[in-house]
C-alpha cells in the first residue's frame, strides 16, 4: 500500500496520512469560525478520495447546520432575553466541540457530536 492509502491498525481506526489528517482538521476546525463552509468543500472535493475524510466532513457538515438552526433560534429569541444567552452557548459549544473533534478524527478515531441533527447522510 502507498503512504496515501488508509491502512488499518489492530484496533480497526484507520491510521491517515498527513494529508487525511490535514483535511480533517480542516473540516472540523474551519466550521468553528466559517461555520458550515469549510466542512461542505472538503466533503464535496475529498469525498471520493478517502471513506473516513468523507464521514468526518459529513459529520462536522451535520453539526454546523445544527449549529446554524440554533444560532437562528437564538437571534429570534433576542426580544425574549433568551437569545443573549443562548448565542454565546451555542457558540462556546461550536468552538470547544469542533476543537475535539479535529483532535480525535486526526487521530484517527471517528468523532460523533452530540445533539447534532443527521440531515446529510
Amino acid at each position: 500500500m502507498t503512504e496515501q492509502q488508509t491502512t488499518q491498525n489492530p484496533g480497526n481506526e484507520p491510521l491517515l496520512s498527513s494529508e487525511e489528517k490535514l483535511w480533517v482538521v480542516v473540516a472540523h476546525l474551519g466550521g468553528a469560525f466559517l461555520f458550515f463552509l469549510p466542512p461542505l468543500i472538503v466533503w464535496l472535493v475529498k469525498k471520493d478520495e478517502s471513506e473516513f475524510l468523507a464521514d468526518q466532513a459529513k459529520e462536522a457538515l451535520n453539526f454546523q447546520i445544527t449549529v446554524g438552526i440554533a444560532m437562528m433560534i437564538g437571534m429570534l429569541s433576542m426580544c425574549f432575553f433568551i437569545g443573549v444567552l443562548l448565542l454565546p452557548g451555542v457558540y462556546l459549544a461550536n468552538v470547544a466541540f469542533s476543537i475535539l473533534a479535529a483532535i480525535s478524527s486526526a487521530d484517527g478515531v471517528r468523532y460523533r457530536y452530540p445533539v447534532t441533527l443527521r440531515l446529510i447522510d
